[in-house]
């Protein structure tokens, strides 16, 4: 092990390895703050320009725009409340409080650090463990999968604490609205209307982008025109007490994260939602989740940048890609004549731990960049809300239509954008009906795929332990906060009639 981190750092550490691992995070960085585009776009269409350099350089160079895109996200979440990428969208519900409130700085802040500690747990994990952990997510097939899920499912519907009604009623509208497309079971038309362009599903970026740009807009629009914060310099700047309530948070996200990027398909998104979610459940602070908990920034920005890291378990390790990003990098194995898997780590180990490595220089130059940045990415909140609503949203349109390259994904924003308007103004939760939209396909595939396993019997899930666990789980996430509430509430009752 030793030998091949002193390899690794030898490949990462030449001048030219370095100079395009920059190169990667700061294109990464750009990349995360424009609605629309994000990793997987990013690291697809600056694919090209990497065919000249050495495989390991341009692989190093991909990977950084990879997590360099998911701190980009995070900047324009917390800041304008519009997530550049899917992963962040969990990080508005507690960012953009933090800035209304003047602390869009520690926000950003504690985002870097709790990014930069995932990032150094997940790489050790992943240096010390790739090839048994590529096992273990062996053991995870369609059933096991179609547990987890529904355990993902389960945990962000109670994210509202004592509203759970409205959770799952949200969370089913973004099941339903995931059924739009092409059946995977049948392969025919569902709800599209004769519309082709509904062919392919709700697109998820143009969602995403009404719901949180425009839809806050429009909100904020409603509201009346509200003064720019001016908060003092001292309130950007992240404190020791921040770090110190935020650093149990960040290990806690860090596993979390690391867990489910190991798994195939199950990606940064579940991750950060899930790790939000148990949060809220163990936090000393659970009452301040959702009006501006520095915890609540922490703990999913922590899991988003372990999982990215873990995604190259099964991508490395199985040739089999952790999510979307990483299957557009398995592409690039291809091209350059690489064939990843068990084979990878025993012919080119140079390239292995090369690039592993690199994810550490990678997070230390993002780190460098953006903790002294953090306050002066705060400051775009002075801008008057006159002139800075018209650039959102612009913004929004122009990076939605770049998508497909199509006004119909204009339309989508604004169709969305009304609806997110509407469900701040009836208070209803935006993130079990955005995890709903996300894991709809990934649910559905894996239970089609769970029924043909079955026969049509579905009572096979009930025959894999590693499901069962994953439903006891699931179910202990929804009756331990009652049981505990109660018996907390009993304790009360007890002490008054005592004293």
């Amino acid at each position: 092990m030793i030998d091949n981190l002193i390899l690794g750092f030898q490949t990462a550490l030449t001048l030219e390895n370095v100079l395009w691992c920059f190169v990667g995070v700061l294109l990464g960085t750009v990349i995360g703050l424009l609605p629309g585009l994000g990793s997987t776009t990013g690291v697809a269409v600056l694919l090209p320009i990497t065919f000249t350099l050495e495989p390991v350089t341009a692989l190093i160079m991909l990977a950084g725009i990879y997590y360099g895109a998911q701190y980009g996200g995070t900047i324009t979440s917390v800041l304008i409340s519009t997530p550049g990428e899917a992963a962040s969208v969990v990080t508005t519900l507690d960012g953009y409080q933090m800035a209304t409130r003047g602390r869009a700085g520690a926000a950003l802040a504690i985002s870097a650090i709790g990014s930069f500690i995932a990032a150094i747990i997940s790489l050790a994990l992943l240096i010390a463990l790739a090839p048994p952990l590529a096992d273990v997510a062996l053991q995870f097939g369609p059933v096991e999968m179609f547990a987890i899920m529904i355990l993902g499912l389960v945990i962000v519907v109670t994210f509202q604490g004592g509203a759970f009604v409205r959770g799952a009623m949200m969370a089913v509208a973004g099941l339903l609205v995931a059924t739009v497309g092409i059946s995977p079971g049948t392969s025919e038309e569902r709800f599209t209307f004769g519309n082709i362009n509904l062919l392919s599903g709700i697109p998820f970026v143009e969602v995403m982008i009404g719901l949180f740009a425009l839809g806050e807009v429009l909100y904020q629009i409603r509201m009346g025109a509200a003064k720019p914060i001016r908060a003092r310099f001292k309130d950007m700047v992240i404190t020791r007490k921040d770090v110190t309530s935020s650093m149990p948070a960040i290990l806690r996200g860090s596993g979390i994260g690391f867990g489910l990027g190991i798994l195939p398909g199950a990606g940064s998104t579940l991750a950060s939602f899930m790790a939000y979610g148990i949060e809220r459940r163990v936090s000393r602070n659970r009452a301040q989740f959702g009006k501006g908990a520095i915890e609540g920034v922490a703990s999913p920005e922590s899991a988003n940048n372990a999982a990215a890291n873990a995604n190259f378990v099964p991508t490395l390790a199985l040739g089999i890609p952790g999510g979307a990003t990483t299957a557009v990098l398995l592409g690039a194995f291809t091209i350059f004549g690489l064939q990843p898997g068990p084979l990878l780590f025993e012919t080119q180990p140079d390239l292995v731990w090369g690039l592993l490595v690199s994810f550490f220089i990678g997070n230390v130059l993002l780190l460098v960049l953006n903790l002294p940045l953090a306050p002066v990415f705060a400051q775009m909140l002075r801008i008057p809300y006159g002139y800075l609503y018209p650039i959102i949203m612009l913004t929004s349109l122009v990076g939605a239509y770049s998508v497909s390259n199509n006004m119909f994904s204009v339309w989508l924003v604004f169709v969305f954008g009304l609806l997110g308007y509407l469900l701040k103004e009836f208070d209803l939760p935006s993130a079990p009906f955005v995890l709903g939209l996300v894991l709809g396909p990934l649910f559905e595939k894996s239970l089609v795929q769970t029924s043909a396993i079955g026969q049509g019997d579905l009572t096979v899930v009930f025959r894999s332990p590693i499901a069962l666990t994953v439903f006891a789980l699931a179910v202990a996430a929804v009756v331990l906060p009652k049981v505990v509430a109660m018996l907390r509430s009993r304790r009360r009752r007890t002490k008054v009639d005592a004293s």
